[in-house]
């Protein structure tokens, strides 16, 4: 059927199945805006023309025919008309897409990837690797996905000092705060912010000697380390003791593999990339130590991790699950997992007052005008002594 033969509008299902194509693709007014688009490969489909808010008209496709029937492009034209009459913005597939892009540009993971690029010609491997694992852990969980004009400054006022206050971690977080701030500036310089959130937030955190690393006094351990022992999650209680035998760095235990374990030599290495220093780290077992790994191997699962999460045996547990655990059992804002190193520190310093090198080296500190580096085998002998002392006087006083 030529498009000349055409009698009638809206068109009927006779005229829009015999339309013939010509040379040129043509379009067919049906009626309120639709009309029926015909190619010259002869494939039908329905458009929409409407006004866009600047004035100048465009089309929007609502589906191919004869799969999107006459009755089904006509409902949707009479749905766009309407919005039009309200007011409403008409938005195409072009559009939505565009916006989503827009969105997806303002996420503060993307602001924040956009920021190291800046950085990394500057900073050396290491401490770039160290500053993208650090905002990777703590800040992307939390902020990653979030419009970045969109967060308040309250809220990452309360971030932060919940990152001080639950997990005990300060300088890191100062870190944290600057590259956060520092990301912020970068927007407000290419104008996607007015006011950087982060602008004098260092003034109303909590400085280091306030909190950092909460413990109980000496007297209150024994009672501590059996509640722990009572703890429902066998696994959970076991890494709580190994914080307090070993005193390692909680991120450093809740991330440990198998692989790093040498039962037989009674050590735990620590590689460098996972430690604070950056350089590997050997910690002599004590014999509680070797019993409690022991019986954790029999929950192990198929992941490499001794304590791996529950939803992905690819990732260990949450940076706040045992925290949560001194929780419940009563020690909010008395112990968390860092505590132990103050604690054990304390005591181990007073006992070994003659050996300080000694003692930092257990703590794997990088110790400003004694030594600087310590690498896996320094003072490794003097430790195992001292790191069977310490499991053995946790005995004694538990009971």
């Amino acid at each position: 059927m030529k498009r000349d033969a055409i009698k009638k509008r809206p068109l009927s299902d006779t005229t829009l199945a015999g339309l013939e194509a010509e040379e040129k693709e043509y379009r067919e007014l049906d009626g309120n805006g639709l009309y029926f688009r015909v190619q010259a490969s002869g494939k039908k489909s329905w458009q929409f023309r409407y006004k866009k808010s600047d004035g100048k008209w465009s089309w929007l496709g609502l589906g191919t025919y004869p799969s999107t029937p006459a009755s089904t492009a006509r409902k949707k034209a009479a749905e766009l008309m309407e919005k039009i009459s309200k007011g409403e913005v008409i938005q195409t597939k072009a559009d939505i897409q565009q916006q989503q892009a827009d969105e997806a540009s303002l996420m503060f993971s993307v602001l924040m990837n956009d920021w190291l690029a800046t950085k990394r010609p500057s900073w050396d491997s290491v401490t770039y690797d160290k500053a993208v694992k650090s905002i990777e852990r703590h800040i992307i969980p939390a902020f990653g996905h979030r419009d970045f004009t969109q967060i308040e400054p309250q809220e990452w006022l309360d971030f932060f000092h919940s990152l001080q206050r639950d997990l005990g971690i300060y300088t890191q977080t100062e870190k944290l705060t600057s590259y956060c701030r520092s990301a912020y500036n970068l927007a407000k310089f290419r104008k996607k912010i007015k006011f950087n959130p982060l602008e004098g937030i260092t003034e109303f955190l909590d400085s280091g000697d306030k909190g950092n690393m909460k413990h109980v006094g000496l007297e209150e351990l024994p009672n501590l380390i059996r509640a722990i022992r009572k703890h429902p999650s066998r696994p959970i209680a076991i890494g709580l003791e190994l914080l307090a035998l070993l005193f390692p760095r909680p991120s450093e235990l809740r991330e440990a593999v198998w692989a790093e374990f040498d039962l037989d030599k009674a050590e735990w290495v620590k590689p460098a990339e996972r430690m604070k220093t950056g350089i590997i780290h050997a910690v002599p077992l004590p014999r509680q130590a070797i019993a409690l790994l022991k019986e954790l191997e029999t929950y192990r699962t198929e992941s490499e991790f001794l304590f791996p999460s529950r939803d992905s045996l690819d990732r260990p547990i949450s940076n706040m699950t045992f925290n949560v655990a001194l929780n419940r059992m009563g020690y909010k804002n008395r112990q968390n997992p860092h505590g132990f190193r103050h604690i054990a520190s304390t005591e181990l310093n007073r006992q070994f007052s003659d050996k300080a090198q000694v003692v930092e080296a257990a703590l794997a500190h990088l110790k400003k005008g004694i030594k600087g580096k310590y690498d896996k085998g320094t003072h490794f002998e003097e430790r195992v002594e001292m790191m069977q002392w310490w499991a053995d006087e946790l005995d004694r006083m538990v009971g």
